[in-house]
């Protein structure tokens, strides 16, 4: 298989980006439209895809914030059938090139912290960090996420930071001092649609320790993927 990170260009792209996120998220969840996509990518904003030939298998799109030298990244997404190929993790970092090349140092997104992919790639491979929770951020959902409130983590991501360039580099990370560990389910997604009223308590649970934590002046600086914990830290 031969695949190719570019920017997106022409609108049959962008229109192929819009499809993909209706895959990936399912009925009902709202995908960025493409002509939105087109205008911000010209204004500024990275729109860019995992190719193989013309297919669109994954894409990243990410648009300048009000603070000069920060990005905020609104969506990340593969095709289940192209999962596995480590997709997620090279639009990553073909973000962190194409910000460094126009100075922004420090990118932003929105996760779900019960959803164990994403938080192995933000925390483990990525080298962001987190201290803003986020309750009911979207508000009511549907496709993937409905079930539960929407509650997300915003990760930090400084693209200049020693771990982050450590994991670039594809170098062990040196652990932080831990203060406290947070573990999370391996299975939430199944439990949104099979035992909603679990994935609630769940979702309120984790939202008591993760805000008592952050109110104490704790940082996530790590997740430990195979025993599904945060790590979290003063530093």
């Amino acid at each position: 298989m031969t695949l190719e990170i570019r920017d997106l260009s022409g609108m049959s792209e962008f229109r192929a980006a819009e499809e993909l996120q209706r895959q990936v998220w399912g009925e009902g969840d709202k995908e960025d439209p493409a002509d939105l996509m087109m205008v911000i990518q010209h204004e500024g904003g990275l729109v860019a895809g995992a190719f193989e030939g013309d297919t669109l298998l994954g894409y990243v799109f990410g648009f300048p914030t009000a603070t000069p030298g920060v990005q905020h990244s609104h969506r990340l997404a593969v095709l289940a059938r192209a999962r596995g190929l480590g997709l997620g993790l090279r639009l990553k970092w073909y973000q962190r090139d194409w910000c460094l090349a126009r100075g922004i140092t420090h990118v932003r997104w929105t996760y779900d912290p019960l959803r164990l992919a994403n938080a192995a790639l933000n925390i483990h491979r990525l080298a962001a960090s987190a201290q803003t929770y986020l309750p009911d951020y979207y508000g009511e959902m549907e496709g993937i996420n409905k079930g539960a409130p929407s509650d997300r983590l915003m990760a930090d991501w400084h693209l200049q930071s020693p771990r982050v360039v450590a994991a670039a580099a594809g170098q062990p990370l040196t652990p932080n001092q831990i203060a406290e560990e947070i573990e999370i389910p391996a299975d939430f997604g199944d439990l949104l649609t099979g035992a909603p009223d679990m994935a609630r308590a769940l979702r309120l649970e984790n939202r008591a320790r993760m805000q008592a934590a952050f109110s104490a002046g704790l940082r996530i600086t790590g997740f430990d993927a195979k025993r599904k914990c945060y790590l979290l830290s003063r530093s």
